[in-house]
């Protein structure tokens, strides 16, 4: 796996040992890319990747003009692999690590979400996508990018606080865009 484009283009990323993290194929990533470039999201952005793993979106998006990105990660083996990511790539200073479990972490620090474009590829069998965007939402972040699996559970959209703005399906996964619709 490698950085597709920007800065940090053509650098090898390390992913982690063992089956828990499942990295987001190069194509579903330069494809997000350049989805989130055209509805020019990503230049100078704030970013949180949850579920990081080896950090591959939140560092694509340093790479192509993201400003700041927070991972936050409680895999060991991920965040080994993440942390080496970000020395390779030369973007530590442009990064915080949070070592833990994300909803717990929502739970801890909602207010520095707001604003941010935000990344969520949990594991396939992650069953709390409406806690989790319950947490974004009141955290009013500007933009979800949710990755999951073609049979993961997934939330009926129809009534909620979001609008799906694209989606697309990418081998096993499906990318979905969202905006939160207005607190008020």
């Amino acid at each position: 796996m490698r950085v597709i484009a920007g800065s940090a283009k053509g650098r090898v990323l390390a992913t982690p040992t063992g089956d828990k993290t499942r990295p987001t194929s190069n194509r579903a990533r330069e494809a997000t890319m350049s989805a989130l470039i055209s509805l020019d999201a990503l230049d100078g952005a704030t970013i949180v990747d949850l579920f990081a793993g080896s950090g591959a979106l939140g560092i694509e998006s340093l790479s192509r003009g993201a400003a700041h990105a927070t991972f936050v990660e409680s895999d060991r083996a991920a965040l080994v692999a993440l942390r080496a990511n970000l020395d390779t790539t030369a973007f530590v200073s442009s990064a915080a690590v949070v070592p833990m479990d994300v909803l717990a972490w929502l739970n801890r620090d909602p207010d520095g979400l707001r604003g941010s474009l935000v990344f969520a590829d949990p594991p396939y069998a992650f069953d709390q996508w409406q806690v989790l965007l319950d947490h974004l939402h009141r955290a009013e972040v500007a933009m979800v990018v949710a990755e999951r699996g073609t049979r993961s559970s997934w939330l009926d959209l129809g009534d909620s606080q979001w609008d799906v703005i694209r989606e697309a399906k990418y081998a096993s996964a499906i990318v979905t865009f969202l905006r939160p619709i207005s607190l008020t």
